[in-house]
């Protein structure tokens, strides 16, 4: 569950250095969880999905696959979106759509899966 929440939002720049900075000084203050929103789509400033890559720990794919199948169902230019999503450090990382509609939507489609990311992620955190 989300009982427990500490929330921090950020608006940034689209530029890469500006969103590598936030998502490193939030997952080293181990934020279990960075929602970004915009920037993964096709315009020349949609550069969010390559700020985030390189620090990725490990990628997942699944949370991709889940949100365009998804999003695919209603409408087909979901193909047209390149979220990334990952972890590091010990924080899930998730890129979705600028438009209200698109996250709202792309984070229905994860939201059940995340608090079990979470945990996992934890398991691991405990261990190290």
């Amino acid at each position: 569950t989300f009982s427990d929440c500490i929330i921090s939002t950020n608006i940034v720049p689209d530029e890469i250095l500006n969103i590598q900075d936030i998502i490193k000084n939030w997952s080293a203050d181990e934020f279990d969880l960075i929602l970004t929103t915009g920037g993964t789509g096709f315009a020349p400033r949609d550069i969010t999905p390559e700020a985030t890559k390189p620090l990725l720990d490990k990628e997942c794919p699944g949370i991709v696959v889940a949100m365009i199948s998804s999003s695919l169902q209603i409408t087909p230019m979901a193909m047209l979106s390149r979220p990334a999503a990952g972890i590091r450090n010990k924080t899930l990382i998730v890129n979705l759509p600028g438009s209200p509609k698109g996250a709202k939507e792309n984070l229905q489609s994860i939201i059940s899966t995340i608090p079990h990311a979470i945990s996992l992620i934890q398991q691991n955190k405990d261990k190290n």
